[in-house]
């Protein structure tokens, strides 16, 4: 499967690999960071999770991106697409912390979810955010989201889960 690359001002989207190591290891590996997602893991663990998410892309057709920032060539983050069994399919992204509060969590959500209307053709995108999550709340809702539905999932935690529109095509 061919995985596209996106591009925004700042960011290169591209796809999961050994380039990103790193920062799938700083990142899961850091209690605090990864604390919404699983985390921490071992580097073992974060390892395995970078090879889900590139098999994602071949298993399902779609998965999470590498966020390498262009004036920096270094890699901060994913963003992207998520699902597993029993569970909706969802936006979601992680950064480091060193490149939170720098809006490259919204420009890469913002072509994450263009290129899920338009490249893969898909009627809606949703999002579910743990109550606790509050920036991730935040940014959903600066993102245009709209609460749909609160529904408990397989992890046995309820959630909101949001809409997300169609970016404009003219920002």
């Amino acid at each position: 499967m061919q995985i596209p690359v996106l591009e925004t001002q700042r960011l290169v989207l591209e796809p999961p690999g050994e380039a990103g190591w790193d920062a799938y290891e700083r990142f899961y590996t850091d209690a605090e960071a990864s604390r919404f997602y699983g985390g921490p893991l071992t580097a073992r663990e974060a390892w395995a999770r970078l090879a889900s998410d590139l098999g994602s892309w071949h298993l399902q057709g779609f998965g999470v991106w590498l966020l390498r920032r262009k004036a920096e060539n270094d890699y901060v983050g994913t963003c992207g697409f998520w699902q597993a069994r029993g569970w909706l399919r969802e936006l979601t992204w992680w950064l480091l912390p060193e490149a939170r509060g720098t809006g490259l969590a919204s420009e890469a959500s913002v072509e994450a979810i263009r290129y899920a209307y338009e490249g893969f053709g898909w009627e809606s995108v949703e999002t579910m955010i743990k109550d606790e999550n509050t920036a991730a709340r935040a940014l959903v809702l600066r993102l245009g989201g709209k609460k749909i539905d609160r529904r408990r999932l397989p992890d046995g935690i309820e959630r909101n889960i949001y809409l997300l529109p169609r970016p404009n095509s003219d920002g």
